[in-house]
């Protein structure tokens, strides 16, 4: 079984465990690499360590496509609401941004990043830190447009504050000591996820072997194409053993 869907490996971490236990008394290979950084090897390399004896401490990532490029727009000329609505003609946000804007997504990627990495973690363990008020999240979308315009402004004098200090926005997923987080943060020219570009991802790994040097994998993280090609390398792999 081969899948890109991301619900069923994020929802409850016990139909998390009947899937995986479930398929290895089968015989049958679940796979879900696609999940997370499309494809990107995030997963099977995580599995890998943890299959060779390695044990993942903390894991740190920007998983989103769609808010990396965000961020990474966001200047004097393009403001927040401007820059949203790009991803959207550009087909890098769902159809209703709020969904990318809310984090769900980066939650349900971490969820099984952490799973997989040995931790029992539920949704409403992560902490997320909102981008945007409630407020930005009730109605319909001509009134999400309406709202998010109102902080335009604001935005851009954060961002330009920011720029001043030489650092960037990032929106963080971070898993350490057992607990999941999700914010946005500030970033400087010295970190790895300052230099992310467009619309890539980034996951740092640190592990027992990995410690003073995180294992670093970055690429595309979204599109038809790389997700495409993705559950194809993990349809091949499957007939190959």
């Amino acid at each position: 079984m081969v899948t890109a869907n991301k619900i069923a490996c994020s929802s409850a971490y016990d139909k998390y465990k009947d899937l995986k236990n479930t398929a290895q008394a089968k015989g049958v290979k679940f796979i879900f690499e696609t999940n997370v950084g499309a494809g990107l090897p995030v997963i099977n390399t995580m599995n890998d360590l943890i299959n060779s004896g390695d044990k993942i401490l903390e894991l740190e990532a920007v998983l989103s496509g769609t808010l990396n490029y965000i961020f990474n727009a966001l200047d004097k000329d393009n403001r927040l609401s401007d820059v949203i609505r790009q991803a959207k003609e550009l087909g890098f946000s769902e159809p209703d941004p709020r969904i990318d804007l809310s984090g769900i997504d980066v939650v349900r990627k971490l969820i099984i990043l952490s799973r997989e990495s040995g931790y029992k973690i539920e949704e409403k363990q992560v902490k997320v830190t909102p981008i945007l008020p409630d407020e930005c999240f009730e109605g319909d979308l001509d009134t999400f447009w309406e709202k998010v315009s109102t902080y335009d402004d604001e935005f851009e004098r954060k961002r330009s504050e920011i720029e001043k200090n030489n650092k960037k926005w990032r929106f963080v997923a971070r898993l350490k000591e057992g607990k999941a987080s999700v914010r946005l943060a500030e970033v400087g020219m010295d970190h790895p996820l300052y230099h992310l570009e467009g619309s890539n991802n980034i996951i740092m790994i640190t592990t027992e072997r990995y410690k003073e040097h995180p294992m670093i994998i970055k690429g595309y993280g979204a599109g038809a194409e790389v997700t495409a090609a993705g559950i194809f390398a993990d349809v091949i792999r499957i007939a190959n053993i």
